[in-house]
């Protein structure tokens, strides 16, 4: 029988329900998620991560495999215990597979479309971190996601476009917030495929940071290993330990462990 909760004493600070989102693909938001959950679970916290994403990415980039995965969850009304793998002792997941696809087709359907995920995890509490790979578009996934959360983590391009981008996320929490008298709000800015000898980075990190002012981690450079990752089925502390992507996620999940008691 899966667990879908720890037996340890839980922690001081409450269950953090994070969102992990762009609408703009391709800027390493499922290499965050994975990262991210694995970096704290490492460090002996409970995390749960869901993938949420009709291309299952997270769930094909660690190799996972269950037969009753998020879609059963949202559309099938299983409880959480029958969803939830678990991968080791401080870290379990929710898979995704392709039928979430037409699972948002039926979901607009459904009474209180919106919060179906939220109302699903009533009985899930005793995690340290839940969080939530989102995909790259503006349907009724995000929108479930997006309720369920209290933050959101935003892996930003340090690009044109993904300034573009982030401003978008911004509007969509600020339309959320206000037609659902909900008060999610982006905690992190995660700039990604960093090149600080490219002088577009630069110019866009400092753009960046400009517009949000506290809340945008050290930049993760671009590192080949980090493309690499996803065929190993491991995380990049795994697959490559060494590398500046494992040193750059180092310091940002160091980063989330010094401000735990801010939460």
């Amino acid at each position: 029988m899966k667990l879908f909760y720890s037996t340890r004493v839980a922690r001081m600070f409450s269950m953090r329900k994070i969102a992990v989102i762009n609408l703009k693909g391709g800027v390493g938001k499922t290499t965050t998620s994975i990262n991210i959950g694995v970096g704290l679970s490492n460090n002996k916290r409970r995390v749960l991560l869901i993938d949420m994403d009709p291309q299952a990415n997270l769930t094909e980039a660690l190799f996972l495999r269950n037969d009753k995965t998020i879609y059963d969850l949202l559309i099938n009304k299983v409880h959480p215990s029958e969803v939830i793998l678990r991968v080791n002792d401080f870290l379990d997941a929710i898979t995704s597979d392709k039928r979430l696809s037409n699972g948002e087709l039926i979901m607009a359907g459904m009474p209180s479309r919106e919060t179906i995920l939220r109302r699903a995890m009533e009985p899930v509490f005793n995690y340290d971190y839940v969080i939530i790979d989102c995909p790259p578009s503006n349907g009724l996934l995000n929108y479930n996601a997006l309720l369920y959360a209290d933050e959101a983590f935003v892996p930003v391009s340090t690009d044109y476009l993904g300034i573009v981008g982030l401003r978008r996320i911004v509007e969509i929490l600020d339309e959320i917030n206000e037609l659902f008298d909900h008060k999610i709000k982006i905690s992190n800015v995660i700039p990604t495929m960093f090149d600080r000898r490219n002088k577009i980075c630069n110019e866009s990190l400092n753009e960046i940071k400009r517009g949000f002012n506290g809340e945008v981690v050290e930049p993760i450079r671009v590192n080949s290993k980090l493309k690499e990752m996803p065929r190993s089925g491991l995380s990049i502390f795994d697959y490559a330990k060494r590398s500046r992507g494992a040193d750059d996620y180092s310091k940002l999940v160091n980063h989330l462990l010094n401000k735990e008691e801010y939460y």
